[in-house]
């Protein structure tokens, strides 16, 4: 998979923007605050649907515009694919493939598979649980449309449910109909932490071994499943779907009194550990941002194997962010994945890439190739 070429129009500090890229490396390069995190942000944009900096749609416009335009040209193998997204102002957002407009966003995903490292990753592990069940959510999105699916449907469910859980108190009855939310909730549930399971043993292992390889042997990094739903067996869906239900039960009187829903997959939690201690608690921030880049490039390995398919790399400034140690690292493991990094520091990479390069120099919203 790689990406031949990007049009922007009214995106960020971008009036209008043509690019054509290198198969393999893409460096783009500038002083801070000029636009070259935005190139990069449009790519992941065609990939998930969605910002990594924003959740918000409105915050891409450039700022005066109506409207943002971004127009993607990729290669699958031997087949040509284009990504159309367009938004206005007034909140309506279309995305075309091939010139067919999608009906779902979910539609979108496995289009463009992209893996997106950058500083802000370290939230992963710093931050609240939302952070790591994102993460997660969008990776299992690239190779498994059905999963987004699912999450979407959970997320109707849950705000369905709550609303009833919310009016109990008034009316007893309203339990008959809250019955079939429960059926439903546990059910799609159920996929959802069945796949999430399957996907940390995977990522937990690949990134195991990266990391030993990272400090020599002397760290063993761990990442842990740590899910809502307590299940006997978090392999057979059926299983978990039956647990979900006896919680959903246990629950229901603090679930009444709270007017939530207090367990299911919008609860779980992801533990890094290093040495079987918490990363969060006890890792330094050497320690996190090696845990992060055995990660990342676990993710890649994950998409290739599911999709047969290399996804597109992309590394936001993090060169800043790693000794000569894991840069070199960092290379050497990347294959023949095509990437696209953002950096203020061209020299870096002169004598890295020879000829399989192309260089982007940004400037208060221009490109100069």
């Amino acid at each position: 998979m790689n990406i031949k070429s990007l049009q922007l129009k009214n995106y960020r500090n971008y009036e209008n923007l043509n690019l054509n890229f290198n198969k393999r490396f893409n460096v783009i390069y500038g002083n801070n605050a000029q636009g070259k995190t935005n190139i990069i942000e449009a790519i992941f944009v065609c990939a998930s649907g969605r910002s990594h900096r924003t959740s918000k749609d409105y915050d891409l416009l450039k700022i005066g515009s109506d409207f943002y335009y971004i127009n993607l040209e990729l290669k699958v193998e031997d087949v040509e694919k284009n990504i159309e997204i367009i938004y206005d102002k007034n909140g309506k957002k279309r995305i075309k493939i091939n010139e067919i407009p999608l009906k779902k966003i979910g539609e979108l995903m496995g289009n463009l598979n992209a893996v997106m490292f950058s500083p802000e990753d370290i939230l992963l592990i710093k931050e609240g649980p939302s952070e790591r069940r994102r993460f997660v959510d969008i990776t299992i999105s690239q190779f498994k449309p059905s999963y987004f699916f699912d999450l979407q449907q959970y997320a109707k469910i849950i705000l369905q449910r709550n609303a009833l859980l919310k009016n109990m108190h008034d009316n007893i009855d309203k339990n008959i109909s809250l019955d079939i939310w429960n059926e439903n909730l546990a059910k799609t549930g159920a996929r959802i932490i069945k796949a999430r399971n399957e996907f940390i043993k995977k990522i937990d292992m690949l990134a195991c071994r990266k990391h030993m390889t990272l400090t020599n042997y002397n760290e063993k990094l761990n990442i842990k499943y740590n899910p809502s739903i307590k299940s006997g067996d978090y392999e057979d869906v059926k299983a978990i779907e039956k647990d979900f239900l006896c919680i959903i039960e246990h629950n229901l009187k603090r679930e009444i009194a709270a007017g939530t829903t207090l367990a299911g997959p919008q609860r779980d939690d992801i533990d890094f550990l290093i040495n079987d201690k918490s990363l969060k608690i006890f890792g330094s921030q050497g320690q996190q941002r090696t845990a992060m880049l055995a990660l990342k490039l676990s993710e890649v390995e994950i998409i290739k194997e599911y999709t047969a398919s290399s996804p597109v790399l992309l590394l936001d400034d993090v060169m800043s962010e790693l000794d000569s140690k894991r840069r070199q690292y960092l290379f050497k493991n990347i294959g023949d994945v095509q990437t696209f990094i953002t950096t203020t520091e061209k020299s870096v990479f002169e004598n890295i890439f020879n000829d399989e390069v192309s260089y982007f120099y940004v400037e208060q919203g221009v490109v100069f190739s």
